[in-house]
């Protein structure tokens, strides 16, 4: 079951980062997405963001300890994390929703669906060391 709940979680994430680009930079042709964070979110941003998503799915069809993908992968949304918290604090959603409904449900978004898997991926590191751990 938790192997189940752990590949899922992979697949969600990776949905989330390709369908998510995808859906709401209009197939990168959004570009007040990129107005708006100019260096995280420009077009190659995007396009890491994707592949990013295509090792959250590599990673869920591997059988044996990702512990430490798992490690990587929640830093990396850390990192995410706190890009957006310093977007959040120093820009307005309104201003993003006047130009584009898209941009703006990105930029309300994302942050937080980081943050999710973001402790997702440190819920597989940690529950997969304590089971890796001799008896």
């Amino acid at each position: 079951m938790k192997f189940d709940t752990i590949k899922l979680g992979f697949i969600a994430a990776a949905l989330m980062n390709i369908g998510g680009v995808m859906v709401f930079s209009r197939a990168l042709t959004n570009t007040v997405i990129n107005q708006f964070d100019p260096v995280v979110m420009s077009n190659f941003g995007l396009l890491m963001i994707m592949i990013w998503g295509l090792a959250y799915l590599g990673t869920a069809f591997i059988t044996s300890n990702v512990k430490w993908l798992a490690a990587a992968f929640a830093i990396e949304k850390l990192v995410y994390v706190i890009a957006w918290l310093i977007w959040i604090t120093n820009n307005s959603l309104s201003a993003v929703y006047d130009q584009d409904l898209f941009a703006g449900m990105f930029y309300s978004i994302y942050g937080l669906n980081d943050f999710v898997f973001m402790v997702f991926f440190a819920w597989v590191c940690i529950t997969q060391a304590k089971a890796s751990k001799p008896a």
